[in-house]
């Protein structure tokens, strides 16, 4: 098998591996190295403390009031009409749906894929292949483009697709593909769909919130994400952000009643209630976490703190012997893949095992051609929880007799 590892170091400052985490960062629970759910901080949890009634204008306004600050972090509050970047700059609205991150992106596909039309689906991982397979479950037609584990889709192979297929109606992209921690190149993506006035509905699932997603720069059609992952918050919910007018067009398409992101927009719009039963304690403690984010500074601040936490993780785990199955250009601030090594006194489970009981728990590799591990960036981490790690698998390593950490 021929992979494509790193072959440079990420360049980060050398700090002492005893280093202990700020304050901020200590968590009580084990900490959840993993792509979501996440270590959230006290001040989210506590906002879970309290009861709320759904139907109740208070918490109508927590719903507002979300919805307006997630429109903003994607810059789409502008009005239709209003021109920006030489182009004119659409109105968005957020949706917020019930339900995991899968439940959510069913809900975009069938919601804004016309049951005519063709998709072209970009795969490079196990989100993808997910896609791909709702797609087929709702009887939307698609076709794909699977690169395997290790490669992104680039722009100019989208272009020579869309060229080729005027069928096609609709590009899914996933923005980062966790099941291999790779960024996929949205923008170069996002300027071919524009060219050839294609719709593009992005999966930012594991992305938004630390990865910028601008609508000036990647003017979706619709984009979906979830509330327990970069924002920080806890699972029972994703959100929709799309085009008004793809909004409007959505109307009557969708295969389900929960699932309908126009039957949930318009309803949102008209009364300010959710249509079903919300997930009240998950709402305010996203709302919580999102004034949190904006404390730290938005996404460029979130991105910073995730960047020096894999950049430490990264370092790291090479100076112990392991490779990425990534080279650096292609490394998320979201979660890194590292090969599980060859040494016969190696196992995952127990790997796994020593670290949770060293208050550590990581994510099993997701990869169709060889065995992996995953370490997630994101959540209420830094790089002193990074390096007592790091501590953590040293130990663990030295426990298990694993001498040879290559793969």
């Amino acid at each position: 098998m021929t992979t494509m590892r790193a072959t440079q170091a990420v360049e980060v400052q050398s700090q002492p591996v005893e280093a202990q985490p700020n304050p901020q960062f200590e968590s009580e629970d084990p900490y959840l190295l993993t792509p979501g759910p996440l270590t959230t901080s006290k001040r989210t949890k506590e906002a879970m403390l309290h009861d709320w009634g759904s139907w109740d204008a208070d918490f109508n306004e927590v719903t507002a009031d979300m919805r307006r600050r997630l429109i903003a972090m994607a810059g789409g509050e502008g009005t239709s009409g209003s021109e920006t970047v030489g182009q004119i700059k659409e109105r968005y609205d957020c949706v917020p749906l019930q339900g995991s991150g899968t439940y959510c992106v069913e809900a975009m596909l069938s919601s804004f894929i016309p049951k005519d039309g063709w998709a072209l689906v970009l795969m490079n991982g196990a989100y993808g292949q997910r896609a791909a397979k709702t797609l087929k479950v709702l009887g939307r037609d698609f076709i794909q483009l699977d690169k395997g584990d290790y490669l992104p889709p680039m722009p100019e192979e989208v272009d020579d697709l869309l060229t080729r297929h005027p069928e096609i109606t609709d590009v899914v992209a996933i923005h980062c593909e966790t099941s291999s921690g790779i960024l996929n190149p949205l923008k170069g993506i996002s300027d071919v769909v524009m060219k050839h006035d294609r719709r593009l509905l992005v999966d930012a699932m594991s992305s938004f919130g630390a990865v910028p997603l601008d609508v000036a720069e990647v003017p979706f059609e619709a984009m979906v994400s979830s509330a327990n992952k970069c924002v920080e918050g806890v699972p029972g919910f994703g959100f929709v952000i799309a085009k008004e007018t793809a909004l409007v067009e959505a109307k009557g398409r969708s295969h389900s009643l929960s699932l309908d992101v126009y039957d949930q927009w318009a309803y949102m719009n008209k009364t300010g209630m959710w249509r079903f039963t919300p997930p009240t304690h998950a709402v305010v403690a996203f709302r919580e976490a999102l004034l949190q984010h904006e404390e730290e500074g938005g996404v460029p601040g979130r991105l910073a703190r995730y960047t020096r936490s894999r950049d430490c993780v990264v370092q790291g785990m090479r100076e112990l012997g392991f490779s990425t199955l990534l080279e650096d250009e292609w490394l998320s601030p979201i979660i890194t893949t590292f090969f599980c090594p060859t040494d016969p006194k190696f196992t995952f489970k127990r790997f796994y095992d020593e670290l949770k009981v060293r208050n550590f728990i990581i994510y099993p590799g997701k990869l169709t051609e060889a065995e992996s591990f995953r370490i997630g960036c994101i959540g209420q981490l830094d790089e002193g929880v990074m390096r007592q790690l790091l501590s953590a698998v040293k130990e663990t390593l030295t426990v298990m007799g694993v001498t040879d950490c290559s793969a």
